[in-house]
């Protein structure tokens, strides 16, 4: 019979049955959420759950570890096309799922551009662009070039929209207000964008990013046809 010390230990050892690898991850995306990448560590993590720091490792086995599992979880709400009928809409809508995704977890992408930190939903990903494009028919030429088009598009695209909207909220108001008296006062074009932009936008309207994803994959099938009957 165990005696009351062993029993102690074991419940040292034995991590809590409310816990699993699941929760502890997305108790990591929830704080990279609200508080930011700079925020994340074992400690403050071990206090959200309510748990010793020692026990998220029968778990996580390093901080490297828990960002890679967050960074799954992120890539899981990519959708990976799949089939051959209709590759620009199946490719289109996988793109826009990522850019999606992308857009909740803006953090993510400097890990999906990282060598270290690739990861084998990211590379399941990659396969299926690629599998997509190559099944279209495409010459090996043109499904690199679409490709990589279609990759920075969606990562710079992300990247972009994320920092302006960081650096734009920084500016305290009465600076942005004086910027914007400048411009309209001196740019007529910026300020004719600018309106453009703060008018009501109606139903069905395309965003900024669709239209550049639709400019790319209907300029790859132009080629892609091109090609054919050249």
């Amino acid at each position: 019979m165990a005696t009351p010390v062993d029993l102690k230990a074991q419940r040292r050892r034995r991590p809590r049955r409310s816990l699993s690898r699941e929760r502890v991850l997305r108790a990591g995306l929830e704080i990279t959420e609200t508080s930011g990448l700079e925020a994340l560590s074992m400690r403050r993590l071990a206090e959200a759950l309510g748990v010793q720091v020692m026990t998220l490792y029968y778990w996580v086995a390093s901080k490297d570890d828990l960002l890679d599992g967050i960074v799954d979880l992120v890539l899981a709400e990519f959708v990976i096309p799949e089939g051959r009928a209709d590759w620009k809409a199946r490719l289109r809508a996988s793109i826009l799922s990522a850019h999606e995704a992308l857009e909740r977890h803006p953090w993510a992408c400097p890990f999906l551009m990282s060598p270290r930190r690739i990861r084998p939903a990211r590379l399941e990903f990659i396969e299926a662009i690629l599998r997509q494009l190559s099944d279209a028919g495409l010459s090996a030429e043109l499904v690199d070039h679409a490709y990589h088009a279609l990759d920075s598009h969606l990562l710079g695209s992300t990247l972009w929209e994320a920092g302006y909207s960081v650096e734009t909220a920084q500016v305290r108001e009465e600076a942005q207000a004086a910027l914007l008296e400048l411009v309209l006062a001196t740019y007529p074009a910026i300020a004719a964008h600018v309106a453009y932009h703060g008018r009501p936008r109606h139903a069905g309207e395309v965003d900024d990013f669709e239209f550049g994803l639709d400019l790319i994959l209907d300029g790859v099938e132009r080629l892609r046809t091109a090609a054919e009957t050249a």
